[in-house]
């Protein structure tokens, strides 16, 4: 056993070594753009009712944000459609300006804008959904039941309480807040761990020794999220500056993968926001 350990002490000294880091690969910079649902699809718990997107005023602050998002020289850009590899979008290649007068979606208003402005041939959907005999990654049905029939009610609505209020708060800034400061907001991480704290690991308790439906909930909700950088590691290759448009929900869990990954970085998107918001300066 000593003899184990002192082997994988020297593995570990050497892989630190000057001559190992000199011949690594550059690494892949990888910035997570949190965002709003433009389209009101509804398919969150609790929704936020995005105004028009396509009116002139909205169409003018995208395009701010896409602007100053290129100057970051995105080398791919990502976006939460799932694919099978090699992760293609099709539909990007058929995308004309013309589709942002008619097309709320953030994919489109975002990321094939910016995508088409870079001159970027392709788009990459990295989103990762349960196919047929796969376990549900987000069990909330399984949630409620478990604590509607043990008397955890409560926790459960004070939950939903908490994201229907910052759902309504946030909805409100859209009247006094251009685009580039409601992304900033969506890409606050003190609300990513609020978020993740009030809305998952809140229901960490919820089981028993034989169900544990709270453990359950995080660890596929982690799984989806892990996945989901599997694929922006297999689109991506050494060097590259990746723009990965998601739901905001998603930022916890991807940025911390940037983050601690070995062969990524992550970048912060709120300065190039920031940029945006002052227009450009």
């Amino acid at each position: 056993m000593r003899k184990a350990l002192i082997g994988a002490a020297g593995l570990l000294a050497a892989m630190a070594a000057p001559g190992a880091a000199q011949d690594a690969a550059p690494a892949v910079e990888v910035m997570i753009l949190g965002t709003y649902h433009m389209g009101n699809p509804g398919r969150d718990l609790a929704n936020m009712e995005a105004d028009d997107v396509t009116q002139l005023r909205r169409q003018a602050e995208i395009a701010a944000v896409a602007e100053a998002l290129a100057a970051w020289r995105p080398t791919r850009v990502l976006v939460e459609w799932q694919r099978p590899a090699p992760f293609t979008v099709e539909r990007y290649r058929a995308f004309r300006p013309e589709d942002l007068a008619t097309d709320r979606n953030e994919v489109v208003q975002i990321g094939f804008r910016l995508a088409r402005m870079l001159g970027h041939e392709e788009v990459y959907g990295f989103d990762e959904q349960s196919g047929e005999g796969e376990p549900e990654y987000f069990q909330f049905d399984r949630i409620q039941s478990w604590a509607s029939a043990h008397g955890r009610g409560a926790l459960v609505d004070e939950t939903m309480g908490f994201f229907r209020s910052m759902v309504e708060e946030e909805g409100r800034a859209q009247a006094d807040r251009s685009i580039a400061e409601m992304l900033m907001l969506h890409n606050d991480p003190e609300r990513d761990r609020i978020g993740h704290s009030r809305g998952y690991y809140g229901f960490l308790p919820l089981g028993d020794g034989d169900d544990q439906v709270g453990a359950e909930f995080n660890s596929y909700w982690y799984m989806r999220n892990a996945k989901m950088f599997g694929k922006i590691a297999l689109i991506a290759e050494p060097g590259d500056r990746v723009l990965v448009l998601v739901g905001s929900g998603h930022r916890y869990w991807l940025t911390h993968f940037a983050e601690i990954t070995p062969g990524f970085t992550s970048v912060d998107p709120r300065p190039w926001l920031q940029r945006a918001a002052a227009g450009g300066e």
